[in-house]
């Protein structure tokens, strides 16, 4: 079957033996269509083949279900390539009329305008950085779509496993542009209380876990973190977010692994979405020279996974597919690759000079031709939601939010010494109580070195 472009396809893991395996050995349909699932197809059958004979179904136990005997040796080296679905054109205009989610206006409005204040924030802390200000930096030019689209379908008790460049979907979610400032200057209102890296936000009250620089670590974190949620017997799923260089990591084969093979009732692992950012250059590496095959949608299907592509630039797709994807994960109790086809305007941090690998003029086209904050401009000014003048009263509001709380985060001091021991351990081990005496005793010793007046104090 070829996935019509209008219509959101998964690729199923099942494949039926009643018909003939095509060159793919797989088979796609719609949601929801009823593929039988392994543990209900016979061991063995006859079934009719092309030409003379029978082809009978192979009864190992390694088998996969579906495949037959042949007597024509054959390898296989191509494959159907998966196809990208999409509601909106460049223009802004929805192709087909029931691929519109129809969100309401405040919906849209509130995606929209959070994607302005990202787009805001991202240039006032990109210059902070460059002028010492605050020690790294990573913005999110290009890439918001993939935010926005996946926040808008999700509960706030989903809990997000993010990377480091899904800033959009916190904003949506309600972690404020304040809190973003308080944790990139590392000062004393900072969640994580200075203990990670910029642009690392977590926040144990919009179930969103603190996001970790090695790559691909949350992904099997994520998994068990799925299970925890099935024992609660909570509606909610867990969605992990990763870039196509996490999944060249071994997690993510392990992760995938667990979510696709726990099936069982008493093992839930499989309300986990996982969801790729395909921006095509992870930190420095072109994808072309990164991997071979069709993306990373194809292991999805390799690990029997259902997955699909969708156009990471286009919010209401992504809106579509995450929504669909949870009802799966949530219902079905199954597991979702995402893979979202989107480009990173930006360097991929202040550390990296991406016109190394890169040239600018692919840079320009991508921010002029298809950027998602431009292509949803478009389908609200179709609406009549949007215009120029609101366009540019807010981006002055917006800057205004942005540059109060990036003074007021400046202004604070780091948290206090005390916090280097604490928050690991219930109670204290005896070894931290030795460290931490030795500590307070030489920067009593030689005050001339340790300078604490920038730190909260541990006496207040």
């Amino acid at each position: 079957m070829k996935m019509r472009q209008s219509s959101i396809i998964f690729r199923h893991a099942a494949r039926k033996v009643s018909a003939p395996v095509g060159v793919h050995g797989t088979l796609t349909g719609e949601i929801g269509s009823g593929v039988a699932p392994a543990a209900m197809l016979p061991k063995a059958q006859s079934l009719s083949s092309s030409g003379s004979g029978q082809s009978q179904a192979v009864s190992f136990p390694g088998a996969t279900a579906g495949s037959v005997f042949t007597e024509s040796m054959a390898f296989l080296a191509e494959y159907q390539t998966i196809q990208t679905y999409r509601v909106l054109d460049s223009n802004g205009a929805v192709i087909v009329e029931d691929q519109d989610p129809n969100l309401s206006q405040d919906t849209c409005l509130k995606i929209y305008k959070t994607m302005v204040s990202l787009n805001q924030m991202d240039m006032v802390l990109y210059e902070a950085q460059r002028q010492g200000r605050i020690s790294f930096y990573m913005t999110n030019y290009g890439e918001e779509g993939t935010h926005l689209g996946s926040a808008a379908a999700l509960k706030n008790d989903d809990v997000i496993f993010g990377q480091y460049r899904e800033t959009g979907v916190l904003l949506y979610r309600g972690f404020t542009i304040q809190q973003c400032m308080h944790q990139c200057y590392s000062n004393e209102k900072d969640l994580g209380k200075g203990r990670q890296m910029p642009v690392h936000y977590g926040s144990k009250a919009l179930n969103i876990q603190t996001i970790s620089s090695p790559l691909g670590t949350q992904l099997p974190q994520a998994a068990g973190a799925a299970y925890a949620l099935k024992r609660e017997g909570k509606d909610a799923c867990v969605v992990c977010f990763f870039g196509e260089g996490a999944a060249s990591e071994g997690d993510f084969h392990a992760a995938l692994n667990i979510a696709a093979t726990t099936e069982a009732p008493d093992m839930l692992l499989n309300n986990l979405p996982q969801y790729s950012r395909n921006n095509g250059y992870a930190i420095s590496t072109p994808a072309r020279e990164q991997y071979r095959g069709d993306g990373i949608a194809s292991r999805g299907h390799g690990y029997g996974i259902h997955t699909i592509r969708v156009d990471g630039n286009d919010i209401l797709a992504v809106y579509n597919v995450m929504k669909e994807a949870r009802r799966i994960a949530v219902q079905e109790q199954k597991p979702v690759l995402i893979e979202a086809l989107t480009y990173r305007v930006s360097h991929h941090s202040t550390s990296d000079d991406s016109f190394a690998y890169r040239p600018k003029k692919e840079v320009s086209d991508w921010t002029t031709q298809d950027a998602p904050m431009n292509r949803f401009r478009k389908y609200l000014e179709s609406k009549k939601w949007w215009s120029e003048e609101q366009e540019q009263a807010f981006r002055k509001d917006a800057r205004a939010e942005v540059l109060s709380a990036f003074s007021n985060a400046e202004s604070l001091k780091k948290p206090a010494i005390s916090n280097l021991f604490t928050d690991v351990y219930d109670e204290m081990p005896w070894n931290l109580v030795e460290q931490k005496k030795k500590l307070a005793d030489l920067m009593e010793k030689y005050p001339g070195h340790f300078d604490t007046s920038i730190y909260v104090s541990d006496k207040q």
